[in-house]
């Protein structure tokens, strides 16, 4: 019976593609969503292989639409041999209206600051996670630390106990 449990769990595909790890280490995320991607045929195909990079990227807001900028998405090598792919080119995101608004009003009045967290799978589609962020100063990010640090000697000690 344990056998077929692992088994699948090891079937069942993992639905991330990438992870943006610096964006909690330099921001505070207030609020998160979820977006979706306007992607090439070749972007879709490099995504599924996992080559694509959101460390340097970011979310800019352009005449009420969102726009993800600084992406990399490397092609592959058998792309196609009639389209020269772009790696860092500016994807649409697609959003919700009332997202938009609430988006664009947090970023002009309040001064936050959109970045991308992770990129997934939903029903077969690409999704972007996006976080309305504070920048955090290093004071900041020590304290930060410090908790973490304190959460895994809690733990460890908890275990052992």
């Amino acid at each position: 019976m344990a056998d077929k449990k692992s088994r699948k769990n090891k079937n069942q595909p993992n639905n991330t593609i990438a992870v943006n790890r610096q964006a909690t280490h330099e921001y505070f995320i207030e609020e998160r969503f979820e977006a979706g991607l306007v992607l090439q045929g070749w972007e879709v195909k490099s995504l599924r292989d996992g080559r694509v990079q959101l460390k340097e990227s970011y979310v800019l807001l352009k005449r009420g639409e969102a726009w993800l900028s600084g992406a990399h998405i490397s092609a592959l090598l058998s792309a196609s041999t009639h389209i020269k792919p772009e790696a860092v080119r500016s994807k649409k995101l697609l959003l919700h209206r009332h997202e938009l608004g609430k988006l664009i009003g947090s970023v002009e009045r309040k001064g936050y600051t959109l970045i991308p967290l992770s990129m997934y799978w939903k029903n077969g589609r690409a999704k972007l996670e996006i976080g309305l962020a504070k920048g955090k100063q290093l004071h900041d990010k020590r304290a930060t630390s410090k908790e973490r640090d304190w959460q895994r000697e809690k733990a460890r000690i908890m275990k052992h106990a």
